[in-house]
């Protein structure tokens, strides 16, 4: 067989095939209503991943999953945001203008006012139009006009010290104590269900990071938290993961005693900024559940495009999009053109059967947006790669590979077969699955 040196095996994500499964649903709280494929890795690349978000995957720590959305109670729509066209609604403008004001204090706006007045034609500009990236700057301390007064001979000072710095997603006691803040006063959690090594592996376990200089003007790439701190004290982490073409919002946490300060809004046009400066294309807001009013928000800041579950194309979410989520849970624009040329009528909410979808093969359940077999058949599968005590070997070098049926859930081709239809050609090109930690 051939040998994979060290620089090929640098380029290679690592996959732990965890199978198709069936869970609660934590929106509906339907107990066994979601149904997703899984994988883990303690290792995929940022180009990777971005492929993956492109076929309907998300990451929550080291656990990837895609859901099937046919069969599932809640169906999770990725969403898409084109940064550059962003136009913020007044309820967005108003929530950083309110934080800003907060920031800043009224005793340094008048005085500031005073020491330093706008021209008239800056004060016209600035009544008519909505600047994204000086909104979002302008109260940062570094940024901060502190002309001398008068009086006291000293700089004039904001009512507080505001600072925002982007960091590797590694753990400090202050984050996790931010966190478990946050948990159990916003989502109503036991203490005892959090420990450190816990919430390292949920938002401190993510994509490898590169070493770029920001002042290079390389984009930065992997994950990383954008910390904001008020007066020293940290009050709000958001989770990020740089990719080749976005930013993907992967959580947010903040102290709940600023709550009012609507750090959900915040964040994002934070996060619709640092796309715009790092020379992203996209936001990546996460998934969107249009039956959960909570996530409604997501669909504001627009232009928002929403993924076709099959064909993987791009939808705006508006109009004839909008009008079917209304009606019903399971949409696939695709589907429905393609339906409609063929004189059938729509599908309708997710399929129930009267079979346990967990125990037969992903290919028999026809879920959306996977390869079928025949595509994956025409993979190669015989030489994609498995890591194997720290070597890496073929498929084809395991004993008794080609009489392996595909089609069978429980053997080791059914169940390779399985992750590359959920992973896709060109992820699996580039990948090796490791079967045992």
């Amino acid at each position: 067989m051939d040998t994979v040196d060290a620089e090929q095996a640098s380029k290679l994500s690592l996959f732990r095939p965890l199978g198709y499964q069936r869970n609660s649903c934590g929106y509906c709280k339907s107990e066994d209503g979601s149904a997703a494929y899984y994988c883990s890795s303690v290792s995929v690349r940022p180009e990777h991943y971005e492929e993956l978000m492109n076929r309907g995957w998300r990451r929550s720590g080291k656990l990837y999953y895609k859901q099937n959305m046919q069969r599932s109670c809640c169906p999770h729509y990725t969403l898409r945001l084109e940064a550059l066209s962003f136009k913020p609604r007044k309820d967005q403008r108003k929530a950083i203008n309110r934080w800003n004001k907060f920031i800043l204090g009224p005793e340094y706006i008048r005085k500031a006012a005073q020491l330093c007045p706008r021209s008239k034609e800056e004060k016209k500009y600035r009544k008519t139009n909505f600047d994204l990236l000086a909104a979002v700057h302008e109260t940062e301390y570094a940024n901060i006009k502190r002309p001398i007064d008068p009086k006291t001979k000293r700089p004039i000072e904001p009512a507080h010290k505001f600072e925002v710095t982007t960091e590797g997603d590694s753990v400090s006691q202050a984050k996790f104590d931010l966190f478990r803040k946050y948990q159990t006063a916003v989502h109503k959690e036991d203490l005892s269900k959090w420990k450190t090594k816990d919430f390292t592996q949920f938002l401190c376990s993510g994509l490898k990071r590169n070493s770029a200089d920001p002042a290079s003007g390389e984009k930065r790439i992997g994950s990383y938290h954008q910390c904001y701190r008020l007066d020293g004290r940290l009050v709000a982490v958001a989770v990020l993961d740089f990719v080749p073409h976005g930013v993907s919002s992967v959580y947010i946490f903040y102290d709940p005693d600023f709550e009012q300060w609507e750090f959900g809004k915040i964040s994002a046009l934070r996060e619709i900024a640092l796309t715009m400066e790092g020379d992203y294309r996209y936001y990546y807001m996460g998934y969107y559940i249009h039956s959960n009013q909570k996530m409604r928000y997501k669909g504001t800041f627009r232009p928002q495009y929403i993924l076709d579950p099959e064909s993987h194309d791009w939808d705006p979410l508006d109009g004839e999009l909008v009008q079917k989520l209304d009606q019903r849970r399971y949409v696939s624009l695709s589907r429905d053109r393609r339906l409609a040329a063929e004189g059938v009528p729509e599908s309708t909410d997710p399929v129930s059967d009267n079979f346990n979808d967990e125990e037969v093969s992903l290919f028999d359940l026809h879920m959306p947006g996977v390869l079928t077999v025949e595509e994956v058949e025409a993979l190669d599968l015989d030489h994609w790669l498995l890591l194997v005590h720290g070597s890496f070997v073929h498929m084809m070098d395991l004993v008794g590979w080609e009489r392996m049926p595909i089609r069978h859930p429980q053997s080791i081709k059914g169940i390779m077969a399985e992750l590359a239809a959920a992973l896709g050609p060109r992820v699996v090109k580039e990948s090796a699955v490791v079967l045992f930690d």
